[in-house]
């Protein structure tokens, strides 16, 4: 018998609140592991006298049972025996440490694969606990102290469902001087003061980054300390996994192929609440945090606006304590690189994991194998037919693991992202037989998977990949959802109180065959409880505007990469077509339109029938767009089931774009509302109207718009060499190049105004309000006109920059390779942001809803959210402009009746003449929006888009005007916090509750 001592042992006092009141909270939680499912219960008795207290965990089949020995009255004994594991003992210290109990002294023996440790516990003021709530306190806590983080005990094996559960054992017999050691450990959070984040950051610089502590430059720096974050992050994140285990609440599962996460090191500290404390260690050991993170590269997993909305509600989902995981793509190139060489776009591959990514989690022992191709054959299982699917191809599926903190919480929420590797098995095979060529080529075929966002679907070979990507993504997401439901509960009709799908568009829609495929093939359910269990559990989001945009996929594709899908959407739609013909009859228009199977030259599966089928709500991203989808798009269905449809105004994180991006103005708006509550509860925003014209805040608005743009002009200059006046208009249009975005008519109406200065004698020059027209975006590969736009940006800038009669009057930038960390430069500093989309194209916005956060003035159409923007923040505060959407059907009927402007015409003549040059390359450009080529109106827009910009001119003269404007449209912006948002999908759509984890 080892006799053990623990008179330097300190209580910790998470949860001894309950049991002791007077005692101070300031500890971290219990962490544990997940115990052996082959490990026999354990026991807790009481050394010779009937228990004092006693309780039983039936999932665990745990007894606990406490007593006051004979021979101490001081204290209470607990003798413990149970077979050895991992990490035991140090769970069972730590119960009493937290609950704020001392461990007097402890005593272990061994008996062979057992040990029996018996410890002599007191309260905190060394007394012998003898009420009956907190014993049976301490009993609760010692039974949850065997429940465990989800994943933390999963490994590899070699079976159909990809993992197991499995638990190492440790064998104390051989030396007992480990139990003590484990025994003497404490556990307690990473301190966050600046001599222990020093030491961790130096730490990481050696042991981690490899480089000596005393020479490491800006990268390595950078390297140490995103790992220091990292591992407070992960103490969250941790708990939270184990608190939301434990609690067992019902979890959305958030599926989307884009995540444009951007950088991480800003947004992650300021959730933790710690980024002055990293600001102020840094600073001592000679480096500012602000250079430190711009060494981070962007994660552009993503393109656009949908892409930044996936990241924003993940934010938002952590923020409110919701129980959620994401599941996305590991891309091993993000979004390509935009080049501009002589004008034109060059795309270059994004390697944005060159050097390595510290915010992820490499999970090698959670794996799936996901299957393609092959044939589907009929078995019999307790004499009934059965489907079984043999595939022709399996890969691996591996989980990187990226954790979200939420603000002014603890929960820290998972973001899954699956890689592809090719099938240990396979591999095997190939190196068996020497055939090491096949075994590299499978290798890459394999990883292909997951390595380019967005490729080229113009060749079947390119349709077969997108597809594949879609497939591999979501069974490996669908068998994790199933793995962690099975690790807790057995039946099925419980899965709808458990899970929640939501489907961010069709890219993940093919999960829905896939759950059916496993609740039938894999847990032999009959098809009415699979179909019930279906439109139970999934929702769907739709960002699609137009019939055009809806994804297809062909049948001879889906039925060769997946043949039992394709039996199984076939079957789907044979029942709805069924169930529809009693409903409306034999309307074989209205069938042939609502049937997932879309019948012609080419057979193809329309997804987004087939997502608005299965799914209990069908989402629109705003009022107008709900509108949309009600009236035209699924028209079909919201007759026939107008509860499904639901509109949720797309929102952004203001802690992205207000606090990481702008600062300043984060610190202004704390100071005048007397908060920093808002960064939470975004609605007391409402509170800086009291302030609008106040002449102390208007003096302290105008200065951080001027610091913002001092660091905008300043990164204009470092990029492309030229200077920009400080007190022009900076009017920015930062976008995906697109038609229906038109970029093309801010063009125009650049040439139009520099036209126009040109023409003006000296006098009238004077009057003119100086303007620094700034653009971005990138144009898609393949989309040749949205690539001649960009390089007529250039031209005209060109032309406009070094005319010097012009000067400082007008100013055009192109920003290359625009993302996430420029947008933080660029939004902060903008005056005015042009939204200029045909009205009725644009399903949200979420671009304008970032400036607006930042008090930026909106000129646009009235098209997505920035309807309902006007409502907030008043008609007077936004320079609207076009056609409404009710309007543009007519416009384009009159075809080539339809009058434009004079200007209008002359500007695209200087174009047509050379005027800017390339006059032949720009010929196909002009055809595009003269005549009945105009589909997106841009002539007859033209005139109302002039007289728009008159407006802002007029308004930026007059600078207490202006900025009363920029106040208030900060202020109105809170309805479009991703926080409403999130919020509105829980109540609403998911039904799922907030779930925070402890302090």
């Amino acid at each position: 018998m080892a006799t053990l001592s623990f008179s330097s042992l300190k209580p910790n006092t998470l949860f001894s609140s309950f049991l002791f009141p007077s005692k101070n909270i300031s500890s971290r939680p219990i962490i544990y592991t997940l115990p052996d499912r082959n490990t026999p219960p354990l026991t807790f008795s009481a050394a010779k006298r009937p228990p004092a207290a006693s309780a039983t965990n039936s999932s665990s089949s745990v007894t606990v049972e406490t007593v006051s020995p004979e021979n101490d009255d001081n204290s209470t004994v607990f003798v413990i025996r149970a077979r050895n594991r991992t990490g035991l003992l140090q769970v069972i210290t730590r119960v009493f440490n937290i609950l704020g109990l001392s461990v007097e002294k402890a005593t272990v023996d061994f008996e062979e694969d057992y040990f029996v440790m018996t410890f002599f516990v007191t309260d905190s003021r060394g007394n012998k606990i003898d009420d009956q709530k907190s014993l049976e306190s301490i009993n609760k806590a010692l039974i949850d102290a065997i429940d465990g983080d989800d994943d933390a005990a999963l490994s590899v094996a070699p079976s159909d469902r990809g993992v197991v559960v499995r638990k190492p054992r440790l064998d104390f017999g051989e030396r007992k001087g480990q139990a003590e050691r484990m025994l003497g450990l404490m556990d307690v959070f990473l301190k966050n003061d600046p001599i222990s984040l020093q030491k961790d950051i130096l730490h990481h610089v050696e042991y981690t980054v490899a480089r000596s502590r005393f020479s490491f430059d800006d990268f390595e720096a950078y390297q140490a300390l995103a790992h220091s974050v990292r591992d407070r992050l992960i103490e969250r994140w941790h708990d939270t996994l184990i608190h939301f285990k434990k609690e067992d609440p019902k979890r959305v599962y958030f599926l989307s192929l884009e995540f444009l996460m951007g950088r991480s090191l800003s947004n992650i500290v300021i959730n933790l609440g710690i980024r002055d404390q990293f600001a102020d260690a840094l600073s001592q050991l000679g480096f500012d945090f602000e250079v430190l993170a711009e060494q981070e590269g962007d994660a552009c997993l993503g393109n656009g606006g949908l892409a930044r909305l996936s990241a924003c509600q993940m934010d938002s989902l952590a923020t409110l304590d919701y129980p959620a995981v994401g599941y996305g793509l590991r891309y091993q190139y993000g979004l390509f690189r935009q080049v501009i060489v002589d004008g034109f776009q060059h795309e270059q591959p994004d390697y944005w994991l060159n050097f390595g990514n510290p915010w992820e989690i490499e999970r090698i022992h959670i794996t799936y194998p996901v299957k393609f191709y092959g044939t589907v054959t009929d078995e019999f299982l307790n004499g009934e037919k059965c489907k079984v699917w043999v595939p022709g191809e399996m890969v691996e599926a591996v989980a990187y693991d990226n954790p979200i903190p939420g603000y002014g919480t603890r929960n820290t929420i998972n973001l899954r992202l699956w890689a592809a590797k090719p099938s240990d098995q396979h591999d095997m095979e190939s190196f068996n037989t020497g055939d090491y060529v096949d075994a590299v080529v499978n290798r890459q075929r394999a990883e292909s998977i997951s390595s380019i966002l967005y490729p080229d679907d113009r060749s079947y070979q390119g349709k077969e990949l997108r597809l594949k990507q879609q497939y591999f993504f979501v069974s490996a997401s669908v068998q994790d959802i199933f793995r962690r439901f099975k690790d807790t509960h057995k039946k099925f009709d419980e899965f709808p109180e458990k899970v929640a799908l939501q489907l961010n568009d069709t890219h993940p829609s093919l999960a829905i065959a896939e759950v059916m495929r496993v609740l039938l093939d894999e847990e032999h359910l009959s098809w009415h409880r699979a179909w019930d269990i279906i439109c139970k559990i999934f929702s769907f989001t739709t960002h699609t505007v137009s019939p055009e945009g809806l994804e297809k996929i062909p049948v001879d594709l889906l039925g060769n990469l997946l043949p039992r899908h394709l039996q199984i959407i076939y079957d789907i739609n044979f029942n709805f077509v069924e169930e529809l013909k009693k409903m409306i009859g034999l309307d074989y228009d209205r069938l042939t339109r609502m049937s997932i199977v879309e019948e012609g030259a080419v057979k193809n599966i329309r997804m987004a029938n087939l997502s608005v089928i299965c799914s209990h709500t069908v989402n629109g991203v705003s009022r107008l767009h709900s509108e949309l989808l009600r009236t035209k798009l699924f028209k079909d269905f919201y007759d026939l089931w107008p509860h499904k449809f639901q509109y949720k105004t797309n929102g952004v994180t203001q802690r992205r774009w207000i606090v990481v991006s702008n600062p300043s103005l984060c610190a202004l708006i704390s100071k005048w509302l007397g908060t920093e509550a808002w960064i939470r509860d975004i609605d007391l925003l409402i509170g800086l109207r009291d302030y609008a014209t106040n002449a102390e805040l208007h003096q302290e608005w105008k200065m951080v718009k001027k610091v913002n743009k001092i660091r905008l002009a300043e990164y204009i200059e470092a990029m492309s060499g030229l200077k920009v006046s400080l007190d022009a208009m900076f009017d920015v249009q930062t976008k995906r190049i697109h038609e229906y975005k038109r970029q093309l008519l801010n063009i125009l109406g650049i040439i139009h105004r520099y036209d126009c200065i040109k023409n003006m004698d000296k006098n009238d020059r004077k009057k003119v309000v100086p303007r620094v027209c700034i653009i971005g975006g990138k144009a898609a590969p393949g989309y040749e006109i949205a690539k001649k736009v960009i390089k007529l940006c250039h031209a005209v800038a060109e032309k406009i920059n070094n005319d010097n009669d012009i000067g400082d009057l007008l100013k055009l930038v192109f920003i290359p390779d625009y993302n996430v960390s420029v947008a933080e430069m660029v939004i902060p500093g903008a005056d005015l942001s042009q939204h200029l989309s045909t009205a009725g194209h644009e399903a949200s916005g979420t671009g304008s809803m970032k400036f607006l956060m930042n008090g930026c003035l909106l000129l646009a159409t009235a098209d997505g959210s920035t309807i309902e923007m006007v409502e907030e923040i008043g008609q007077d505060n936004v320079f609207l402009f076009g056609a409404k959407a009710h309007e543009v059907v007519a416009l384009r009927k009159k075809g080539p009746t339809l009058k434009v402007p004079l200007q209008f015409s002359r500007v695209v003549r200087m174009i047509r003449d050379g005027h800017f040059g390339f006059e032949d390359y720009f010929k196909s450009l002009c055809d595009k929006i003269e005549g009945t080529s105009d589909y997106f109106l841009l002539g007859a827009d033209f005139m109302s888009y002039l007289e728009a910009q008159a407006a802002a001119d007029k308004a930026f003269v007059d600078e207490e005007r202006w900025t009363k404007m920029s106040i208030l449209s900060a202020a109105g912006s809170g309805r479009f916090s991703s926080d409403r948002t999130i919020q509105e999908y829980a109540e609403n759509t998911w039904d799922i509750q907030p779930c925070r984890c402890p302090f």
